[in-house]
């Protein structure tokens, strides 16, 4: 069971990962407006703080699992 939950977990960063490639593409097509690139920091700040946390939560999964 573990393992489903780190698959999905790491599923759910691959996605994220790929939104973010998405955005950086778009971002450096689009105007360099500081508001935009201010909001897409932001995000990518979130962002990168919640892929910690599931990473965190991976590393707890797999340290469970071997004891």
């Amino acid at each position: 069971m573990g393992d489903v939950r780190a698959l999905d977990a790491i599923a759910r960063i691959e996605r994220a990962l790929a939104r973010i490639e998405a955005s950086g593409r778009r971002s450096s097509q689009s105007s360099s407006d500081p508001a935009e690139l201010i909001e897409l920091r932001t995000a990518h700040q979130a962002l990168r703080a919640r892929v910690e946390g599931a990473i965190g939560q991976i590393d707890l999964l797999l340290e469970s699992e071997n004891r």
